[in-house]
């Protein structure tokens, strides 16, 4: 039987708010991305995207999460740039997530949306913000973003906790208009592949130190 949609927070009260009241209204037991977009709707889709960067800004590892909501994090950027509402593949959407074992996680990042709403500033350096030029260059690097959070890393440390809080600039720069905010998820999302590019070229080394001592 399906659940009644959940009420909204209220339009205009702080980003933190809203989400702090909308984690409060997740049911206790199971939960699908379809219950949250009956949510958010198509027009709360960067506030949607918030939500579910939360819980990679903590270190929490719940099975099967960064897949489904990498997923729909990437495809609400594509809706984004093609400016078409949102679409979710039905195994996505209705997937059975952990209820229980989700909110901690998102009361938990919770503190990171605090934290930036203090020092995002609505209108701040505009260049990164005005223009389709621009609109199409941050929803690009949003879906570069999420196609990192989706990276098979989850093991190592920081891997998710980087470009989620890149997704979480972005976010919150396009709902405020903030420059500043798109300016740090850029410099988030660089930080983020050269973090990878690191691993990958620590883990060659190490794969080669040992090929040749198995060899030797």
């Amino acid at each position: 039987m399906d659940r009644e949609p959940r009420p909204r927070a209220a339009e205009g009260a702080p980003l933190g708010e809203q989400l702090a009241a909308i984690i409060e209204q997740l049911p206790e037991d199971r939960l699908s991305l379809r219950e949250l977009l009956d949510t958010f709707g198509d027009e709360g889709l960067l506030l949607l995207t918030i939500l579910l960067t939360l819980v990679f800004l903590i270190p929490v590892s719940i099975p099967g999460v960064s897949t489904v909501f990498g997923a729909a994090i990437l495809l609400v950027g594509v809706s984004r740039l093609a400016r078409r509402p949102l679409w979710l593949p039905r195994r996505i959407k209705d997937k059975a997530l952990p209820a229980d074992r989700l909110r901690p996680g998102l009361q938990g990042g919770l503190k990171w949306v605090r934290r930036m709403e203090r020092i995002s500033r609505p209108r701040r350096l505009p260049a990164f913000v005005d223009g389709r030029a621009m609109d199409i260059a941050n929803n690009l690097a949003f879906i570069l973003a999420a196609l990192l959070l989706m990276a098979p890393f989850g093991f190592v440390p920081f891997s998710n906790t980087l470009p989620a809080l890149a997704l979480l600039l972005y976010a919150i720069g396009m709902i405020q208009r903030d420059g500043g905010a798109i300016l740090l998820g850029h410099l988030a999302n660089i930080g983020t592949m050269v973090y990878f590019a690191v691993l990958l070229g620590g883990g060659g080394m190490a794969a080669h130190g040992l090929f040749e001592r198995l060899t030797g």
